[in-house]
């Protein structure tokens, strides 16, 4: 399967995609039934909602019919797999505790994997403020009910003058709150508990630079043509290109990557 053939309507699905988990979703905003903790006895909390759940099983009834030939890797339901080697990976809601919460920086997540494991192309979608980032090679852009408009990051010069993020230093381990920490001492303005919205605002050029860590495929895999499509950065701490989980450093420019590469050395993994 030659995605190349394809890539307008991949791109049209994908929005697709995302329109069905918002009807499915905003019924259950700020108006929650039941919340589960999905985590273990000792655990930290982690919670699922039904609207988490509804949003999965809608993207899915629409890939099965219209790709069936494409796997699919979801937070809720697991892998389906796939006969061409591309994979669909979803996160129904990214950032559910704000979604509890009731606040409007949680998204859905919506990426088209290559055999290869590259994510091509990405979808990070905020509904309730109306704006939708899509990331494809070679570009991304805001689209919103005014219309569409390019991505571009900031050019900010260095970390001194850069807004940073990370979702929660909490759930870092001791060596990375550490290393964190020393990232966030060297910056103009740290924001938290943005989850992947954050990445969205680093291509759309407010904030600069984003580290985080224990990700799983689905946080990560829309985020990756995004910033990479807006000219940014996607690496782990280490310098090397993003992988599909654990640490990711997303940065505006070159001298931002570099700058934070050796601050968080000491906790690369």
């Amino acid at each position: 399967m030659n995605s190349v053939l394809n890539f307008d309507e991949d791109l049209a699905l994908a929005n697709r995609l995302a329109d069905a988990a918002w009807s499915a979703i905003r019924p259950h905003f700020r108006a929650l039934g039941n919340i589960d903790n999905k985590a273990g006895a000792g655990e930290s909390y982690d919670p699922v909602t039904e609207a988490d759940r509804a949003a999965e099983k809608a993207m899915r009834e629409i890939i099965a019919r219209e790709r069936p030939h494409y796997g699919i890797t979801g937070e809720e339901f697991g892998e389906t797999p796939s006969s061409s080697g591309w994979r669909w990976v979803l996160d129904p809601v990214d950032g559910t505790r704000a979604f509890v919460a009731g606040l409007p920086v949680w998204t859905t997540l919506i990426a088209l994997v290559d055999p290869m494991g590259f994510p091509v192309i990405g979808v990070i979608d905020q509904p309730v403020l109306g704006e939708r980032y899509i990331g494809w090679p070679g570009g991304a852009a805001l689209q919103t009910p005014a219309g569409r408009s390019p991505l571009t990051v900031s050019d900010v010069p260095s970390l001194a003058d850069a807004v940073i993020s990370t979702t929660d230093p909490f759930i870092l381990s001791g060596p990375e709150q550490s290393a964190w920490s020393d990232l966030r001492g060297a910056t103009r303005l740290a924001r938290y508990g943005l989850d992947a919205y954050a990445y969205a605002r680093l291509a759309g050029g407010t904030v600069h630079l984003v580290a985080e860590s224990g990700l799983q495929p689905w946080d990560v895999a829309a985020l990756i043509p995004v910033v990479t499509g807006a000219g940014g950065h996607a690496t782990d701490w280490t310098g090397a290109p993003a992988s599909l989980g654990g640490q990711v450093l997303c940065t505006a420019t070159d001298t931002l990557m570099e700058q934070a590469l050796t601050l968080l050395a000491p906790a690369a993994e």
